[in-house]
């Protein structure tokens, strides 16, 4: 994780994640932005949908970031995996990793994936959703077992790690937003941005 940064110049952006996927997401765009570490429970709650999960905890990281910078623009985003209603988020560990990829096997996965943006002052906040369906292919635990220890993608939601070696385990990925899947749907994200008035264009170096 990357320390915690001094508060950020008036008007400037920030990314509210711990996520080194997202930070490297977003440094795509070359524009400066600072990452702050949000504190939020990530729990799911009772009936919560997915795509709801996602677009909740995107907003909440968002917001508790932007409570300590109130005049910065800060990103927050969230992925969830979606199977058949039942989310999937990261598995932490080898154990949950199987159990994912064995529960995946054959399917159709919705990979939920919401960004927000939010600033305290002046007031603003918006939220996107970008889904992306995958096909996972049908995976015998011999190569399940072999792609985990390869890849270790604990950190990932459905422990599909598409950038990388997890592209072997999928047959289709179909997207309007093409970086969602890793986790920060870039197209979404500058949307967002030119909404509250900054357009990446003018501010990349």
């Amino acid at each position: 994780m990357q320390p915690m940064p001094a508060a950020p110049a008036r008007q400037g952006l920030i990314l509210a994640s711990t996520s080194r996927y997202r930070r490297e997401l977003l440094a795509r765009l070359r524009v400066p932005f600072d990452v702050v570490a949000p504190q939020v429970d990530e729990s799911a709650q009772p009936g919560e949908t997915p795509a709801a999960l996602a677009q909740r905890l995107a907003l909440a990281k968002a917001q508790a970031v932007a409570a300590q910078h109130p005049q910065a623009l800060v990103i927050g985003s969230d992925q969830v995996a979606d199977l058949d209603g039942r989310a999937l988020g990261k598995p932490g560990g080898h154990a949950a990793a199987v159990a994912q990829l064995r529960a995946m096997s054959g399917r159709r996965v919705v990979f939920q994936t919401a960004v927000a943006l939010v600033r305290g002052d002046p007031s603003h906040a918006a939220v996107r959703l970008a889904k992306v369906e995958v096909r996972v292919r049908r995976l015998d635990d011999a190569r399940i077992e072999r792609y985990l220890r390869l890849e270790q993608p604990y950190d990932c939601a459905g422990s599909a790690r598409s950038e990388a070696l997890g592209i072997a385990l999928l047959d289709s990925i179909v997207s309007d937003d093409p970086t969602a899947l890793v986790g920060l749907p870039l197209m979404r994200t500058c949307a967002l941005l030119r909404e509250a008035g900054f357009e990446p264009l003018d501010a990349a170096a």
